[in-house]
């Protein structure tokens, strides 16, 4: 990667991703692992986790192993479609995260982004994302 590029650290957490309580633990282009700890303060007025939260973590999960894959072309990614499926709702407890690509082309790639009860494996929500391969600002 050229060195008048900018550097962005994607395995830092940024602001809205740890509004989110989502914490990465691993990135690269090709795999992305983490946990979010939910409880109340992601509650919907009727007191279960807001679909947003698990839209968003599939996002994130999806845009940062996407971004990994062309940082070294110049290129991060951007979502283009982001279909999330809500399996179970939860209230409280931790669900792992782990993002892994369907497709991986010059111009897009597909991302599958799974989030499992920390506590017994159940499938909570999954999600699909479409990304964009766009140039880095100022490449």
């Amino acid at each position: 990667m050229s060195s008048d590029l900018p550097s962005v650290d994607l395995t830092a957490t940024s602001p809205f991703v740890a509004a989110i309580n989502f914490a990465v633990a691993e990135a690269t282009g090709s795999r992305v692992t983490g946990h979010v700890d939910l409880g109340p303060e992601q509650h919907t007025p009727w007191g279960v986790v807001h679909g947003g939260v698990y839209c968003s973590v599939v996002e994130s999960a999806a845009s940062i192993g996407a971004s990994t894959a062309v940082r070294e072309h110049g290129q991060f990614a951007v979502g283009v479609n982001n279909n999330t499926d809500f399996i179970r709702s939860m209230t409280a407890g931790r669900v792992e995260v782990v993002a892994e690509p369907v497709q991986q082309g010059r111009t897009q790639q597909l991302w599958q982004v799974q989030l499992t009860r920390a506590e017994d494996g159940k499938l909570v929500a999954r999600g699909q994302v479409r990304l964009q391969n766009v140039p880095l600002p100022g490449s």
